[in-house]
């Protein structure tokens, strides 16, 4: 999703195709990955409310190995996309 983003190619379609293949992997991601995808989603405004929930479930067990970039990237993205945690 970040590369797309990046890419300023972001469709919804595509978009649920990743957040609904992140969901069932959440577990296997690193808080740098984690911050991304919620980072792209953010970024480009498209909602992601059960992603943005299982990063957040994910993110409580894993926060003490969130560097201080990933913590500020992840804070952003959730101010940003309006999703509480």
């Amino acid at each position: 999703a970040w590369a797309f983003a990046m890419a300023g190619v972001a469709t919804e379609t595509l978009f649920e195709a990743i957040a609904t293949a992140a969901v069932n992997r959440i577990g296997d991601f690193k808080p740098q990955e984690m911050a991304n995808m919620v980072w792209a989603y953010a970024t480009t405004c498209i909602a992601a409310e059960g992603l943005f929930e299982a990063i957040a479930g994910v993110a409580v067990n894993k926060i003490c190995s969130f560097n201080p970039q990933n913590l500020a990237n992840t804070a952003w993205a959730f101010a940003t996309a309006g999703v509480a945690a």
